[in-house]
């Protein structure tokens, strides 16, 4: 997150500077290189390597080293089972800017069926994991667990697996995890969903770094949407 901080700090100062250009055009150069320069910083910035010295989850299992990372959380007014159900009902409508911040993702372009044009009446888990995802772990009503890969080695075409995020693979490889986990928490339930992408080469981690700053804003936004979706539909199914 440090990174996406750096980076879009230096984006509003290089703005700031195009706009003062018009009362001084030397101190807008000035300001404004200074934001170029302080986003090109947080752009190559390095991404260190954190590890989770023991399994307390099923995503520690398939990921326990990781160099990028969010994490968000809510309460629901709904007992476990119910909001574990609405993790893998909720739809890509149902999730506030979801198409809008995606649409931005993919710049426009129409794409084949996957998570970043998620339309129609399947959940957004049923097409991320007819797509591009595969289920990890489901250990209903508790912790949920899809992963896929952001970065291969040009030319590998191996096949999407859950082994794939035990084993050593090749390098150039970035793997991307996330889960939603589900606990009691009082007369409701809490809960969490995490991401984490670990690079296994210096090359692939400087380049999901880059992709990673620009695009973390957008990410986490959808994340505490996403979240924010399946408490509405858990409460709602609850009322019925």
């Amino acid at each position: 997150m440090s990174g996406s901080v750096v980076v879009y700090s230096g984006l509003i100062i290089a703005f700031a500077g195009l706009v003062a250009i018009f009362w001084s055009r030397r101190r807008g150069l000035v300001v404004g290189a200074a934001g170029v320069v302080l986003c090109a910083v947080g752009l190559v910035l390095p991404a260190p390597e954190l590890r989770r010295a023991r399994a307390e989850s099923r995503l520690d299992e398939f990921a326990p080293v990781w160099q990028f990372r969010e994490y968000h959380t809510i309460r629901v007014d709904a007992p476990p089972a119910p909001v574990f159900e609405a993790i893998s009902d909720v739809r890509a409508d149902e999730i506030l800017l979801f198409r809008t911040l995606t649409w931005i993702r993919r710049g426009g372009r129409s794409q084949p069926q996957n998570i970043l044009d998620a339309a129609g009446r399947k959940s957004i888990i049923d097409v991320a994991t007819d797509t591009s995802f595969v289920i990890l772990a489901n250990d209903a009503p508790r912790e949920l667990v899809v992963g896929t890969v952001v970065a291969a080695p040009p030319g590998n075409r191996a096949r999407l697996t859950p082994e794939m995020f035990k084993k050593s693979l090749p390098p150039g490889f970035a793997l991307a995890t996330m889960n939603f986990i589900v606990t009691p928490d009082g007369s409701g339930s809490r809960v969490s969903t995490e991401t984490r992408v670990f690079a296994n080469s210096d090359p692939a981690r400087r380049r999901f770094a880059v992709y990673w700053r620009v695009i973390y804003p957008g990410s986490a936004l959808i994340r505490r949407m996403w979240l924010r979706a399946i408490a509405l539909r858990a409460t709602r199914e609850l009322k019925r």
